[in-house]
């Protein structure tokens, strides 16, 4: 005789769906309507060493929460209702973008173009990763729509000029953000071990202007540091690394350290910003299927990108 399924999704009779929690599809050529819009980005600008490594994460992070897809409209304690809020907000999922991992100018046009879309239909975008490099062409796509603050997450701050001739890997990130005209601020929360950074690096973050708030300050003084540095009434993208976890709650990273930030400190973060500024958009990357031990990194991750939708849903 088969065993009946013993998860989640058989007591509440999930459907099989391939949307983010059983979302609604839209597709990013057509009409977005909706306050928040979720699209996988599964390769960016991939290093030859490791190709395109964070290619199963939009699908993985999806599976996560897959069986919760009955659940929309139960009480999500996280957010304080069901998790879109008030009645008739919409969260739509676009599905995964195409991608060449011998191609990176043309994955960084598709991912560009896509928020660019999901922007200028007024809704936030919502990018899963991929690799650590595809926030880079999500923040170009805001350009000439106002100034913006840059809040990353990650145990590494991803100054570098560049790696091996490439300019705009997963090390480079921050660094490709500080010359766009459009941002104005960025605050980088959770670094620690080791990493790309060299001694130069640090310093010509810290002469551009860069807040830096170690994963031990957070530890040691709460996330009150983190929500002083985000003026009032600013423009927000959220940028995710998600080893700016500790690995006990997300081990699928390609660099798991020590000592990284709780589940409950990323949360406490994100509501502090959609409390004090608004949440413009944000990117959760490098996500490695194949480093995930019993799902737990995935719906950690699935976790984060729910308050994320819920809080974009709630803001006017």
């Amino acid at each position: 005789m088969a065993r009946a399924k013993t998860d989640i999704s058989a007591m509440f009779g999930a459907a099989k769906t391939k949307t983010f929690i059983g979302l609604p599809i839209a597709k990013l050529g057509g009409k977005i309507d909706a306050r928040a819009a979720v699209f996988g980005a599964p390769c960016a600008s991939p290093y030859w060493p490791v190709g395109a490594y964070c290619k199963g994460g939009p699908k993985a992070i999806r599976a996560g929460i897959a069986g919760y897809s009955s659940n929309l409209h139960h009480i999500d304690f996280d957010l304080g209702g069901p998790l879109l809020g008030e009645k008739g907000a919409r969260a739509v999922d676009c599905g995964d973008l195409g991608y060449d991992a011998k191609k990176p100018a043309a994955n960084r046009a598709r991912i560009r173009d896509a928020t660019a879309r999901v922007l200028d239909a007024g809704a936030v975008p919502i990018v899963l990763g991929g690799d650590d490099s595809v926030p880079i062409p999500m923040f170009q796509a805001y350009d000439g729509r106002g100034r913006y603050t840059i809040l990353q997450i990650d145990a590494h701050i991803d100054w570098r000029d560049e790696v091996r001739g490439e300019r705009w890997g997963l090390s480079s990130t921050m660094r490709r953000a500080s010359e766009m005209g459009h941002i104005e601020r960025i605050v980088q929360v959770g670094r620690r071990a080791i990493g790309s950074a060299r001694h130069q690096e640090v310093k010509d973050a810290d002469a551009w202007g860069v807040t830096f708030i170690s994963a031990r300050d957070v530890h040691a003084k709460g996330v009150a540091p983190v929500l002083a540095a985000i003026p009032p009434r600013s423009k927000v993208i959220l940028s995710f690394d998600f080893d700016g976890l500790d690995p006990t709650i997300m081990p699928a990273v390609i660099g798991p350290a020590p000592g990284g930030l709780t589940y409950w400190q990323a949360v406490e973060i994100m509501h502090g910003i959609a409390k004090k500024a608004r949440l413009a958009g944000a990117a959760f990357v490098e996500f490695v299927p194949e480093r995930d031990v019993g799902g737990i990194g995935a719906l950690t991750a699935a976790r984060l990108v729910v308050n994320a939708i819920g809080l974009a849903a709630r803001q006017r």
